[in-house]
C-alpha cells in the first residue's frame, strides 16, 4: 500500500492497515517534505508541547516492520499517479489542507498582509516558509478570524521571547518575536462571541499571558435571542461566554501589551498603497434569517500587519479527481469517486482532503479506519505481482529520505538544543539546514 502524506491521518491510515489487514500488508508511506508527522510538526503552536507529544505515538507506527518512510518524494512530480497505482495495490491520499482561504476583498495582496498558514509556518519552522518576511515592528496587528489558529497566533505574538526560550521556534525566529515592537493585537470576527470557534481552553490560556491582557467590549457580548438560546443549550459555548463577559467586566491593567477580541466586525479593505497601512472594518448583525450583515457603519484600524486566519483549505492533487467547490477529493466512505460517480479502484482518501478542515488530531483515527475498511473490503485478500517502486524512483534520479535520515535530522535538533540551552528540540528552518542533517553520512 501507498499513503500520499505523513501527517496524522496518513499515519493513522499506516496503522489502521497494518492492525486490520493482520499483518499481511507493506505500507510507504510518501510525504514531500524530508520530516514527518504534518501539522503535529509544522501547525501545533510551538509552546503547546502537550499535544505536539503526539508524535510519539505516530513515532511508534513509522517504526513498525511493516511501515517505511520515503520523504523527500512528491507526489505529481517525482511520482506520479499513474506510477503509484502501478507500484501498489492501493493509494491513500491524506495530504491535508495546505493553504488558507482568502478574505476577497482589496487589499488582501499587499506587504504586510499575511495567511495565518504562512505565519504559523514561519514560527513552526517550515522549510517553505524560512524565506519570509515578516515585519514585526509595527505597534498594532490585526488577527482576523476567531478559531484556535487565530488564537495561536495571538498568543505567539503577545509572549516575550523568553516565554518561548524553551520551546522548539528556530532561533532566527526566536530573535524577531524577541524584537518585536508590537504592543495592541486586535482579534477580529464577524459574528459574535457565541459563533467563534475557538475552545474555551485555547480562549482561557490568552487571559493567562502574564504580559499581555485582553480586552472585550461590554456592546461586542450582546447575544442576539439565537445565540443566548445556544449559549443556554451548549456547554461549550457558555463557557466561551462566560470567560469572556468576566474579562469585558473587569478594570483594565497595565501590562506591556494588549489583546482586544472584537466581534460584529467584517473587514472590507485592506489599506495601502504598497504595503498595509490600515484595516478598514464594518460592524455587522444578524439578519432575521440570523445571516451577518452590515450596518453601514465603518471603523479604520491603524495596523501594520494583516494575519488572515479564516480557515484552510486543500489543493487539488495532479490527476486525482477533485471537489472545486467543497475543497476535497469526492469520496465515499473514503472510496474515490470518478467523474460518473462511480468508485475508482484503488484510489482511497483520508483526513482533510478527505472530509474538509474539521475535528482535532484524534478526529483522523476513525477517519482512517472507516478508509481502511473499505480499502480492504475492496481488496479481499488479493495483491498482484507489481513493479518496485524502489526502480521508479531510481530511474527518475529521485533519492528519498528514509527513516533513519529523519532521525539524523531529530537528532540535529536535540543537539542544537543543547547546545543553545533551549529546552528539549530547536528546529531546524529552511531546506539547506534539514538537509545537511540528513545527509551527514552520506
Amino acid at each position: 500500500m501507498a499513503v500520499i502524506g505523513s501527517g496524522p491521518a496518513g499515519i493513522y491510515a499506516a496503522e489502521a492497515l497494518v492492525k486490520q489487514a493482520e499483518g499481511a500488508v507493506r505500507v510507504d508511506i510518501f510525504d514531500r517534505l524530508p520530516t514527518p508527522y504534518g501539522l503535529v510538526r509544522y501547525g501545533v503552536a510551538p509552546d503547546h508541547t502537550s499535544i505536539k507529544s503526539i508524535a510519539r505515538y505516530l513515532q511508534r507506527v513509522l517504526e513498525h516492520p511493516a511501515v517505511r518512510f520515503l520523504g523527500g518524494v512528491e507526489f505529481g512530480k517525482d511520482v506520479t499517479r499513474e506510477g503509484l497505482l502501478d507500484c501498489y495495490d492501493a493509494v491513500i491520499y491524506a495530504t491535508g489542507a495546505m493553504v488558507d482561504r482568502h478574505l476577497g476583498i482589496p487589499g488582501e495582496d499587499l506587504v504586510g498582509s499575511v495567511a495565518a498558514t504562512d505565519f504559523v509556518n514561519w514560527y513552526c519552522g517550515h522549510p517553505d516558509a524560512s524565506g519570509l518576511e515578516v515585519d514585526l515592528s509595527a505597534d498594532a496587528v490585526a488577527v482576523i478570524g476567531v478559531g484556535n489558529v487565530a488564537v495561536d497566533v495571538v498568543r505567539i505574538l503577545a509572549k516575550t521571547a523568553d516565554e518561548l526560550r524553551a520551546t522548539d521556534v528556530p532561533d532566527a525566529v526566536l530573535a524577531l518575536l524577541g524584537g518585536s515592537g508590537v504592543r495592541r493585537i486586535h482579534m477580529i470576527g464577524r459574528r459574535g462571541p457565541a459563533q467563534a470557534k475557538f475552545t474555551t481552553k485555547e480562549l482561557r490560556e490568552l487571559g493567562a499571558l502574564p504580559q499581555a491582557e485582553v480586552h472585550v467590549r461590554t456592546d461586542d457580548m450582546r447575544l442576539d435571542p439565537a445565540s443566548a438560546a445556544l449559549a443556554e443549550s451548549d456547554r461549550h459555548v457558555r463557557a466561551n461566554v462566560k470567560v469572556m463577559s468576566e474579562w469585558a467586566a473587569r478594570p483594565a491593567g497595565d501590562l506591556p501589551r494588549r489583546l482586544d477580541l472584537r466581534f460584529w466586525m467584517r473587514p472590507v479593505e485592506i489599506l495601502g498603497t504598497e504595503r498595509v497601512e490600515g484595516l478598514r472594518l464594518e460592524h455587522t448583525t444578524l439578519n432575521d434569517e440570523g445571516r451577518v450583515v452590515g450596518t453601514g457603519e465603518y471603523e479604520t484600524l491603524p495596523v501594520r500587519l494583516v494575519l488572515r486566519s479564516v480557515g484552510y483549505q486543500s489543493v487539488p492533487l495532479p490527476d486525482v479527481p477533485f471537489d472545486p467547490r467543497a475543497y476535497v477529493v469526492p469520496n465515499e466512505g473514503g472510496r474515490v469517486l470518478g467523474e460518473d460517480g462511480r468508485p475508482l479502484p484503488g484510489e482511497y482518501v483520508a483526513g482533510w482532503i478527505k472530509r474538509g478542515p474539521t475535528g482535532v488530531i484524534g478526529t483522523n483515527k476513525g477517519d482512517a479506519a472507516e478508509t481502511v475498511r473499505a480499502l480492504l473490503a475492496d481488496l479481499g485478500g488479493r495483491a498482484e505481482e507489481r513493479p518496485s517502486i524502489e526502480a521508479l524512483l531510481e530511474s527518475r534520479g529521485v533519492r528519498a529520505v528514509t527513516y533513519e535520515d529523519w532521525l539524523g535530522i531529530d537528532a540535529g535538533e536535540i543537539a542544537l538544543a543543547r547546545s543553545l540551552d533551549r529546552g528539549e528540540r530547536v528546529k531546524l528552518a529552511g531546506w539547506e539546514a534539514l538537509r545537511r542533517a540528513y545527509m551527514r553520512d552520506s
